[in-house]
């Protein structure tokens, strides 16, 4: 017989279930509970085995108790395999209602096993919702989505055996084996939302990422760097490393896996973690924010609100407000190790100086963001470590300085510090060039094919998502084909010409607390005539966290997030409103800009990229499926003509996008 892992913390037969002493089971709990474990929470366990011991008396099947969700840092209270189906219990011990939380709870539950779990991939998921104090159930029906995960059952203890033989009832199948199931790969791809939140509650980067080839090449990267820091420690030396990746490789991952492993802030290897993406760390500092409130809340604070210095401002920092304090300050910074998280998004010299002669009153700075980055830490007498995690095609902003800039820092200016690069860093996406040759001639620099992430992390539904992308906007027609037919089963991906259409099929598909949102580019002047103005700034922090009920939410499908808001960070749906600023033209693409009564032509090659690299980071947000809006037009409204949207829409849809059609 196959040995079962140890993803619960108690697991059993039923037959040996009902055999047991329940203090046993509990005392089983108890004993792998990776915390302190307080009265309530072992009248709660008492009261589940209660009920389960009870209650599924007739049944077969393997019980789990307390099984791992690694990518939500959270455990489902109770797993049931039996017949055909994976049922997943949690219990809402003395409540008397069902809660909206508590029911997208399980339902979350059983969507992560089923995207992510290979065992979960083909099975029947049912997912049961106990209130233990709630009244009888008057109707118990099961809906089965397509990809066999039903809606959540919510019943009271009594109602629990009719739930699970009406489920059982309603589906056809060959018995699932127990042992094969727990023993499947997990294959987890958190947001970097919940990525930040798992690593920040000290679970390791192997624990939350997909354990396969993936996992292993997140695992061999991060170590790589790590050894990299100890080396500049113990030699007293300065050491820059680039890390590169595929699409949705988990750069991000990386680097916030080795800030988190060296917070300590007193000790001398202490990171920091910066970005230039203003919203990403707004987003991720409130989320960890709000977490470390509720565990403090938990542990018995009255007050948990965090009056001190809050340790998360201090783990994730804006890149530019680091750098202001190297212009105030002569001294080296408090961190030695500095992870830059998206380098090539640097400001490039010209914009640096414009800016701090405007802004800062530095009439007479003379030099780019990265050579005063790295200037800041040579600053350090003995050692330093800095991490740049760069990517390609991905420069939105005028100024943006793409990896040359400090390839051309180090070979011009600091030619003692050692450099480990990426071998990939030689392809043309990271627009290197010159720089990387000129720069590998001299001594200390190395070419190190560990810091490559070659291996996509994205959920098994999007993997192929950016290669369509790529493929639909360099206009390679038969390609975008070939990669969209490879989503077509798991990643629906609809055109329409009705926004009305396309916010129901969002809200349709969503599940549990998944999360959607409409997304279009800064340049999408005319959208208004559809609610839909993109001069009206969002609040990534609401937008992104809140919940269904906060009209500033993503759910809410009434504000508009841009390229500029939603660029690192993910939603599960997506409504994409497709403007007339890029235009399909029948052989490629037109650019526009939007000034005053009118659209004008881009003309500038570089602000044409900055236009499709928008699209670009618009269309690959989802991470289940999306929906794109291309509007009518108005032949009244010259700003708006039919023929600006009209071929857009024939070109998404002889590349292969269904036309959506609700009855």
């Amino acid at each position: 017989m196959t040995q079962i892992l140890r993803r619960a913390w108690y697991q059993a037969e039923l037959a040996d279930f009902f055999a047991a002493d329940p203090e046993s089971v509990l005392g089983s709990l108890l004993s792998n509970s990776s915390f302190d474990v307080d009265l309530s929470q072992r009248e709660a366990w008492r009261a589940e085995i209660s009920i389960l011991q009870d209650r599924l008396v007739g049944h077969n099947g393997t019980l789990f108790l307390e099984f791992e969700i690694p990518r939500m840092g959270q455990r489902v209270d109770a797993i049931l395999v039996s017949g055909p189906i994976v049922f997943v219990i949690e219990f809402k011990v003395g409540e008397k209602r069902f809660e909206q939380p508590a029911f997208e709870q399980v339902w979350d539950y059983a969507l992560d096993l089923k995207n992510f779990h290979e065992g979960s991939h083909n099975a029947a998921i049912v997912p049961i919702l106990v209130a233990t104090d709630a009244p009888e159930s008057s109707r118990l029906e099961v809906e089965f989505a397509p990809d066999k995960v039903s809606r959540p059952l919510a019943v009271n203890p009594g109602d629990l055996p009719r739930a699970i033989e009406a489920a059982l009832t309603a589906t056809s199948g060959s018995t699932l084996s127990a042992s094969e199931w727990v023993n499947a790969r997990y294959l987890p791809t958190p947001t970097i939302v919940e990525a930040a939140r798992a690593l920040y509650a000290q679970h390791s980067v192997e624990a939350i990422a997909r354990h396969d080839a993936g996992a292993k090449n997140l695992s061999i990267t991060s170590q790589r760097i790590e050894e990299l820091i100890d080396e500049a420690q113990r030699y007293g030396r300065k050491v820059i490393c680039f890390v590169t990746g595929v699409p949705g490789a988990g750069k991000t991952l990386v680097g916030l896996n080795v800030a988190t492993r060296r917070r300590d802030e007193h000790s001398p290897s202490h990171a920091v973690y910066l970005s230039g993406n203003g919203p990403l760390v707004a987003v991720l500092r409130e989320a960890l924010t709000r977490d470390e409130r509720a565990r403090r809340k938990a542990a018995g604070e009255r007050n948990p609100a965090l009056r001190r210095a809050n340790p998360v401002k201090a783990f994730i920092q804006n890149v530019h407000h680091f750098r202001d304090e190297g212009l105030q300050d002569n001294r080296p910074p408090a961190d030695r190790v500095v992870i830059f998280d998206e380098a090539q998004r640097a400001w490039n010299e010209e914009k640096t100086i414009q800016f701090m002669r405007r802004r800062k009153n530095q009439p007479n700075f003379r030099d780019s963001e990265p050579g005063f980055l790295i200037s800041y830490l040579d600053r350090h007498p003995d050692w330093a470590a800095i991490v740049c995690l760069a990517g390609g095609g991905q420069e939105i902003h005028t100024g943006e300085a793409g990896i040359g800039e400090w390839l051309r820092a180090l070979n011009t200016r600091f030619p003692h510090w050692h450099a480990y690069i990426s071998d990939r860093l030689t392809d043309s996406e990271y627009a290197a060039g010159g720089a990387l040759e000129a720069l590998l001639a001299r001594p200390h620099v190395h070419l190190d094919d560990s810091l490559h992430l070659a291996v996509s992390m994205r959920s098994f539904r999007a993997e192929h998502v950016s290669s369509f992308v790529k493929a639909l906007l360099d206009c390679e027609v038969e390609a975008a084909r070939q990669h969209l037919a490879k989503l077509r089963d798991r990643y629906p991906i609809v055109v329409t010409r009705s926004l009305e259409y396309a916010k129901r099929w969002i809200r349709q598909r969503a599940r549990g607390s998944e999360r959607y949102g409409m997304v279009a580019s800064s340049k999408a002047a005319r959208l208004k005539p559809h609610a839909i103005d993109v001069r009206v700034s969002i609040d990534p922090v609401h937008w992104f966290l809140n919940d269904r009920n906060d009209t500033r939410s993503s759910y809410y499908l009434e504000d508009c997030a841009t390229e500029f808001q939603v660029q690192g960070l993910e939603l599960d749906w997506v409504c994409v409103n497709w403007d007339a600023d890029l235009r399909f033209t029948g052989s490629g693409w037109s650019f526009h800009d939007f000034r005053g009564s009118r659209w004008t032509n881009v003309k500038n090659a570089e602000n044409q990229a900055y236009l499709r690299n928008a699209y670009r980071v618009l269309l690959t947000r989802a991470r289940q499926g999306m929906v794109i809006f291309v509007p009518p037009g108005d032949a009244a409204d010259p700003t708006r003509s039919p023929g600006y949207y009209d071929v857009t829409f024939r070109y998404l849809r002889d590349v292969g996008i269904p036309e959506l059609h609700i009855g």
